[in-house]
């Protein structure tokens, strides 16, 4: 099993004249390798937030998250920092690139905090796999929307994580480069059997993942449209 969610909360705290607002409760879920799973729910249906608790990026009020039998509640801030490194790979929509290293070095940037040796020659062979050799030694600046989510998906690759997290990977692409790049996210996920867990509320995408949920009114639900 490569990810359990067990009786999974989030409830942020009331504040004066304002009431306690739950996100969701009580949510289970488990994922097994190879899968490749989508959340759909309306904007602010809580699906974000579900990803960063998955990622560990937060912490949920209660509940346990479990990536490879691990409990992400149970590790300190260091050991979570380095686990997550090595087992999680994240594409975000706003791509999070940083914007003073070229593409090669945003690629490679996990594998240098992991202290892997021959960090720039795996950065690029992903920069081969994802079509971007000819773009390696340019800045995000220099790049179009869709080469800057291409270097982002070559990012969270390049370390062969276990499961790989997508909040919504083609929300800040045209619908052409969107589906150009949903191709390559999919063919490449699919090459190397990855796990992928994608949050999203456009169907399209989501009709790829071998298996669809829906998250609405607090609750996790399979989506059987």
């Amino acid at each position: 099993m490569i990810l359990q969610l067990k009786a999974l909360s989030k409830i942020y705290p009331s504040s004066e004249g304002v009431e306690e607002v739950p996100v969701f409760t009580d949510l289970n879920l488990n994922v097994e390798k190879g899968e490749t799973v989508a959340v759909l729910g309306r904007s602010g249906s809580g699906k974000s937030t579900l990803l960063s608790l998955i990622a560990g990026l937060d912490s949920p009020t209660s509940g346990e998250v479990k990536i490879n039998e691990h409990s992400l509640g149970s590790m300190n801030e260091k050991s979570l920092a380095r686990f997550r490194v090595k087992n999680i790979g994240i594409i975000f929509q706003q791509f999070h690139l940083m914007p003073h290293l070229t593409a090669v070095e945003n690629v490679s940037l996990p594998l240098e905090l992991a202290h892997d040796v021959n960090a720039k020659k795996k950065a690029l062979e992903v920069l081969e796999q994802i079509g971007l050799s000819p773009r390696k030694n340019h800045f995000p600046y220099q790049l179009s929307g869709g080469e800057c989510q291409r270097v982002a998906i070559g990012r969270a690759l390049v370390v062969e994580p276990s499961i790989l997290l997508a909040d919504e990977p083609t929300g800040n692409l045209d619908e052409k480069t969107g589906d150009q790049l949903s191709h390559l996210l999919f063919n490449l996920v699919e090459s190397i059997n990855m796990t992928l867990l994608l949050v999203s509320h456009n169907k399209s995408l989501a009709n790829r993942c071998s298996r669809k949920l829906t998250l609405q009114n607090g609750k996790l639900n399979d989506d059987l449209v």
